[in-house]
């Protein structure tokens, strides 16, 4: 067929100058996501209706076919529950509004590990494609953020996206990644380079998996509730305060209280906030992360996430005073509540300078525009509860945080 030396008459208007203007069809839908957030105890207990709420109801609908299951378990949870894969197995065994468990649960290393290793992905994909789970079958995913973070990305790239099931199984999952939207795994040492935007189908968070928890990571999570009091809720920050007591001591009406409320702003910020997929520039919920995601890498994982945003909230507010942001004071009394809880405001990697006397931290600014693209947007402190974005970091004031930290570490 020879080749048309003119373009069809469709192909756009040119102009005197001879260019040529395309005609340009916009194409727009809205899609509605909508998925349930479960608050229960013990969910794999047979008289526990949590799951067959969540996935036996529609698992069912309009007289289909039984869906299938598989189930992944993150190792480090194992060591507080080792029946757990025999008990996930028999409930769903044990009831018949419930999709089928086609094999027994899948084991697989959990921590920072599992978002290191790229095969790991592989695996589970090989898992879900060899039992049949389509896209009207679930995944399963039990374990914490890092752990929920991988076997999200295995699910929504099976089959484009298979529905997958959280079940969050430490404070930090439970109470933010775990009811959140996106799933990623690390490259080349860099933090969630590689995963995507796909909201669960549900989410089961059951406290008894906090029972068993190391102390370090009880605590690791409540820096994330924290963070967003301090950027969207004051009240709940003045209930931490109140309840720093009873939270140091991990009393578990008051650890489930925080969790909940912490979800809840979390979720609604993802609802409300008009961009729940980051296509702008800015990551409002991400208060203190900027200098955290640096400290993971700079300790290679030392430092727990929790903790790391603990030092973060702590240089990002005493930031936010000398800027003239925040009023003098209100940092002292976010480092107090801090320290109460138990965390710890200083680790040395904030002392390291690369080759030009700068501190290496400082690289986590940069990589932190990287990550969305655009303009750097960061979230500072106007007032407790009230979280405002700034364009640009002096980092000269950023390396006067860093001292007002060591001041108080050496006390």
């Amino acid at each position: 067929m020879p080749i048309p030396t003119t373009p069809p008459a469709d192909a756009g208007d040119r102009s005197d100058s001879g260019q040529i203007h395309p005609q340009i069809h916009r194409q727009r839908f809205t899609v509605a996501f909508d998925y349930a957030v479960a608050f229960t105890r013990n969910a794999f207990d047979p008289a526990n209706g949590a799951f067959a709420s969540v996935m036996g109801g529609a698992a069912r609908a309009d007289g289909a076919p039984c869906p299938r299951c598989v189930a992944f378990v993150d190792l480090g949870v194992l060591s507080g529950h080792p029946d757990l894969p025999a008990a996930i197995s028999a409930h769903f065994a044990g009831r018949d509004d419930m999709p089928a468990l086609v094999r027994a649960p899948v084991v697989l290393p959990g921590g920072e590990a599992v978002k290191n290793d790229p095969a790991l992905i592989g695996q589970m994909h090989d898992v879900i494609l060899g039992a049949g789970i389509d896209r009207h079958s679930y995944v399963v995913a039990v374990g914490g953020g890092a752990f929920l973070d991988a076997v999200g990305l295995a699910a929504s790239t099976a089959h484009r996206g298979v529905r997958l099931v959280r079940v969050p199984t430490t404070v930090l999952a439970q109470n933010d990644s775990g009811v959140g939207v996106k799933s990623a795994i690390n490259r080349n040492g860099a933090k969630n380079q590689i995963g995507t935007f796909a909201p669960p189908w549900a989410v089961v968070n059951d406290s008894a998996f906090l029972d068993t928890l190391p102390p370090r990571d009880r605590l690791a999570g409540m820096a994330e509730a924290v963070k967003v009091a301090l950027i969207r809720d004051g009240a709940f920050f003045d209930w931490l305060e109140r309840s720093a007591d009873a939270l140091a001591l991990f009393e578990i009406p008051a650890v489930e209280h925080l969790i909940r409320r912490c979800a809840e702003l979390h979720m609604r910020q993802i609802a409300e906030g008009g961009d729940p997929f980051e296509q702008g520039s800015a990551r409002p919920l991400d208060f203190g992360h900027w200098s955290a995601h640096k400290l993971e890498t700079l300790t290679r994982n030392h430092l727990r996430h929790g903790e790391a945003v603990a030092i973060g909230i702590a240089l990002d507010t005493r930031y936010s005073v000398l800027a003239g942001l925040l009023p003098e004071g209100e940092d002292l009394r976010v480092a107090v509540l801090l320290e109460h809880l138990g965390f710890r405001l200083w680790h040395p990697a904030l002392a390291r300078r690369g080759t030009d006397g700068r501190p290496l931290v400082l690289a986590g600014l940069e990589e932190f525009r990287e990550h969305l693209g655009g303009r750097l947007t960061i979230t500072l402190l106007a007032g407790i509860g009230h979280g405002v974005e700034v364009n640009e970091m002096d980092p000269a004031l950023v390396e006067r945080a860093i001292d007002w930290l060591a001041l108080r570490e050496l006390g």
